[in-house]
């Protein structure tokens, strides 16, 4: 069996998501195509930010995405044990405590403090969520040269959240916190490069900065890089680094990079076969709700091809995939086919899984 899943992307704000269509099991109805990405401006794009959202078969962009919500732990100074009490408190969740002992240092201008004030107030820990303060404090953290600031503070420029959009200052903001090491806005200013909206579209330097946060470890930058390489959007062709920038996402849980790596691994592209290894990361794309890993997990069982035959497993999976738009004519057909009894075992496995009666 020969399992296929191009990648597509569609871009929108700062929303990525990526969908694709695979190849069936020998026999099978070949998929209807996938949709055609939403900006197909002389080259594909590539799949977070979000981002990375779970892919359905054909896959239809949001009309308005929602603005993402700010999330930033800000590092503590090594040599500041007074931050260090401020940063421990926020991972305990004891975000009041954070806040009071932020404040404390924030009067005595210290920018990681700030940063930590503006994360609380962007996202109501331990105070009343207020946006405007939260971009308040971000700025004079991002005044005095703090990187996690200066990315929360384009977040909220982007989205108009605590006060009016200015994706211009945003912009600014991005490359000066890429420029000292952020990985998560050189994603996101490559992001704009690549949607050819708020910057003029330029795929070579969407690459360069792709590469700038993968190689920092961001999962999301890792697999948009590998769709770069898979289709030769920026850089050239290179099926080997596409799935060695795959196999380093789907090390970090990145659920499109894991279904894209397992697809690798069963048909022996870019790396040697491994039928057991795909089916294995099938199955936990599967579980962290994948339409795509379902329906192909569901065509694997299905077909006994890399992993013992097993119908009822197989349906669940099915029906499971199907309930969240990823239709099948030849597991509908499948499913039909299945005595009384075994077709009930499926149904039920299903409704198991889906927590309904």
């Amino acid at each position: 069996m020969d399992i296929q899943r191009p990648i597509l992307v569609l871009l929108s704000f700062l929303l990525l998501t990526a969908g694709a269509a695979a190849q069936a099991p020998p026999g099978a109805e070949k998929p209807p195509p996938a949709s055609k990405p939403a900006a197909k401006a002389k080259a594909k794009a590539p799949a977070p930010a979000k981002a990375p959202a779970v892919p359905a078969a054909t896959p239809t962009p949001a009309a308005t995405p929602a603005p993402p919500t700010v999330t930033v732990a800000p590092a503590p100074a090594p040599d500041d044990p007074n931050v260090d009490l401020v940063f421990g408190a926020y991972q305990r969740g004891q975000y009041k405590t954070a806040f009071d002992l932020a404040t404390k240092r924030a009067e005595n201008g210290d920018a990681k403090a700030m940063t930590m004030l503006g994360e609380l107030y962007a996202n109501a820990l331990g105070v009343k969520r207020d946006y405007a303060r939260a971009a308040d404090w971000y700025k004079r953290a991002a005044d005095a040269g703090d990187r996690e600031a200066m990315f929360a503070l384009a977040m909220l420029r982007l989205s108009g959240r605590g006060g009016p959009a200015n994706r211009e200052d945003a912009v600014k903001l991005l490359a000066s916190s890429a420029k000292l090491g952020n990985p998560k806005a050189a994603y996101n200013l490559a992001l704009l490069y690549l949607d050819g909206q708020t910057l003029p579209q330029d795929l070579k330097r969407a690459a360069e900065l792709l590469r700038l946060a993968a190689d920092a470890g961001n999962a999301e930058a890792q697999y948009a890089l590998a769709t770069f390489y898979k289709e030769g959007t920026g850089v050239d062709k290179d099926i080997d680094k596409a799935v060695r920038l795959l196999q380093a996402a789907s090390l970090a849980d990145n659920v499109d990079a894991e279904v894209e790596y397992a697809i690798a691994l069963y048909n022996g592209t870019g790396t040697p076969k491994n039928q057991p290894a795909a089916v294995a990361l099938l199955r936990k794309a599967a579980r962290q709700n994948s339409p795509i890993a379902q329906n192909r997990l569901a065509r694997v069982l299905m077909s006994g091809q890399g992993a013992p035959m097993d119908k009822i497993e197989g349906l669940k999976w099915h029906i499971v995939a199907k309930t969240a738009g990823r239709g099948d004519p030849m597991l509908d057909e499948a499913l039909t086919d299945l005595s009384p009894e075994d077709r009930a075992k499926a149904e039920a496995a299903a409704r198991k899984w889906l927590g309904t009666k």
